[in-house]
């Protein structure tokens, strides 16, 4: 995307102040704190992304300079999510997941994270992503979310849903 686009910025600050998620939480002490990006429609038929950057500190390994593996795929997760959020204006909860880990996610080197919808079923959608270092995709993978109702969402919590998210719920 060129630098004279105007792009839209998207971060855990739509769902209130003190918002708990490890992945976007502008406040959270230890969390990734990602910041994502709408990214127009490419020549390769996904349509819109959204894209986060992110260059993951040395806490964030497991075996020396290599992110813990788990966390890989809760980067996914967080970049897949965002793309319910930023393209559909809701929010889901991860159902399912398949991915490949093609190579290792360093720490201390810049990453580029982008998702998009690769098949939307109303109430299931399937979300493609990759995480891409120095050129090269480290992980690809396709998650399933489920989008609730507010209802819906309040159970899979089990307490009320916060008045800032209730936007986005089926």
């Amino acid at each position: 995307m060129s630098l004279d686009v105007p792009r839209e910025v998207l971060d855990g600050h739509l769902f209130g102040a003190g918002q708990p998620c490890f992945g976007c939480s502008p406040d959270h002490p230890i969390g990734f704190r990602l910041v994502f990006e709408r990214e127009a429609a490419s020549d390769d038929g996904r349509g819109e992304r959204i894209v986060t950057r992110f260059t993951p500190a040395d806490r964030y390994q497991g075996p020396p300079g290599i992110m813990h593996g788990g966390l890989v795929s809760t980067l996914a997760d967080e970049v897949a999510a965002w793309a319910l959020i930023g393209l559909r204006k809701k929010f889901g909860f991860t159902v399912s997941f398949d991915a490949k880990l093609r190579r290792a996610i360093r720490v201390g080197v810049p990453l580029i994270g982008r998702s998009w919808i690769a098949k939307d079923q109303r109430r299931l959608l399937d979300v493609g992503v990759e995480i891409e270092q120095e050129g090269e995709v480290g992980y690809a993978g396709t998650l399933r979310f489920v989008l609730l109702d507010k209802a819906g969402a309040e159970k899979m919590l089990g307490r009320t849903l916060p008045a800032e998210w209730e936007q986005f719920c089926r």
